[in-house]
């Protein structure tokens, strides 16, 4: 398993002009192996592309001023994107051919092994590339294997490291004694089995502000002064609306990792459902996919179980009963005509999570189920809660309804 922890460069103006000189460099050195392949009959393998490197810098001298590693990573980001063609393509999709990149689509450095050294100069932590130099860092973690430089649309420069974790897992528990299911949606983010209803985050103000600065930006001559500052200030806006997302997204898939024994969810198609007629805009914002990837990695490193199910029909089948009851998307309540079980649309719809999660798995738990007690009252939690403390639940379960 691979973690990733991203840290704030602080690099001076020459060493910013350093830094873009070495990603332009590799851009272009992106470019011409993509027209080699291009070019060429076969396609070589990756590691003879490399080896041609040395003779590139006898008539190429930029490339004399990057580090051996950062370039020999350029070659292999060029053949892990046609490998991902390769493979959207065996899956049915119509691809195309790689792009050469411009300058706005090439932004990255990765250091793979050597190459770079986090030390500790005159009580200041910083960063040092072959190369480049010494740049400060806003360290708080020590570090390890790799290192990708990257600058941000914002023009901010960030290292992301990457460890490799070769410890085992927590062993996942045999029978897990706390489990729940969890249905993803827009106007609740996420309906457990336990009664609880996370509101989705209200970035409405972050939105308006976004598009009045891309309003802003739609009026000003492109390529000018004006729209440069403008466009950087697009770029800020998209940011601080994807850092509030994630920090939600973060610390909601936290708690139910840390919290149970197996999390059921829904697996999801979220190019597919982007693609379905209407409300896309919501279903972007809503981040599925990133939540759900979240928190697999996090139940494997705290030793819970993860389990994703098929989602069909999980809305219409009663979690009671069984009978599959057909109801259009605007009817939210679940009312079973069979056993006469009741409750939220959402809420059954987690239920019939778990037990497709528990059957999949091929487990048994000692937790109640709809067939013996209706329901708990749902208890709505604030997504303000959730990014203010990161605990998106109340720390007493509300009372249960008991059936009739």
């Amino acid at each position: 398993m691979q973690y990733n922890y991203k840290y704030r460069l602080d690099p001076s103006e020459a060493l910013h002009q350093e830094l873009c000189y070495h990603v332009d460099t590799c851009r272009q050195l992106y470019n011409h192996v993509l027209y080699l392949l291009n070019d060429a009959d076969d396609i070589p393998a990756r590691y003879e592309v490399q080896r041609r490197l040395p003779d590139l810098k006898s008539w190429w001298d930029d490339l004399e001023d990057v580090h051996s590693k950062v370039l020999q990573m350029v070659v292999k980001r060029v053949y892990d994107n046609l490998s991902t063609l390769k493979t959207q393509k065996e899956n049915g999709r119509a691809v195309g051919m790689l792009k050469w990149k411009p300058p706005r689509e090439y932004r990255s450095l990765t250091y793979n092994q050597s190459g770079f050294e986090l030390k500790n100069t005159s009580g200041r932590s910083v960063l040092w590339l072959s190369k480049i130099g010494e740049i400060p860092i806003r360290l708080h973690r020590d570090i390890p294997e790799n290192a990708t430089i990257k600058r941000e649309p914002t023009g901010e420069w960030y290292a992301t490291f990457g460890i490799d974790v070769d410890e085992d897992s927590p062993n996942k528990p045999e029978t897990p004694a706390k489990v729940v299911g969890i249905d993803v949606g827009i106007i609740k983010y996420a309906h457990d089995t336990d009664g609880y209803a996370i509101e989705s985050p209200d970035f409405s103000e972050e939105r308006n502000r976004l598009e009045r600065a891309q309003r802003d930006l739609s009026r000003k001559e492109y390529g000018s002064n004006n729209w440069e500052k403008q466009r950087k200030v697009v770029a800020e806006r998209h940011a601080d609306l994807k850092r509030k997302r994630r920090d939600f997204l973060h610390k909601l898939s936290n708690y139910y990792a840390t919290e149970y024994d197996l999390v059921a969810v829904e697996d999801l198609d979220g190019k597919g459902l982007l693609e379905l007629p209407g409300n896309s805009r919501n279903r972007a914002g809503a981040a599925w996919e990133t939540f759900l990837r979240m928190l697999e990695y996090k139940c494997e490193r705290e030793g819970t179980h993860f389990v994703a199910v098929d989602p069909k029909n999980t809305t219409k089948i009663c979690a009671s009963c069984g009978v599959k009851t057909d109801k259009p998307l605007w009817v939210r309540e679940q009312s079973c005509p069979a056993c006469g079980f009741e409750a939220d649309r959402d809420a059954n719809a987690a239920w019939n999570i778990l037990s497709r999660g528990l059957e999949d798995l091929g487990v048994g738990h000692s937790e109640v189920t709809p067939v013996e007690t209706a329901l708990p009252v749902d208890t709505p939690v604030s997504a303000k809660r959730v990014v203010e403390t990161g605990s998106p639940t109340l720390k007493q379960r509300p009372a249960l309804a008991v059936s009739e």
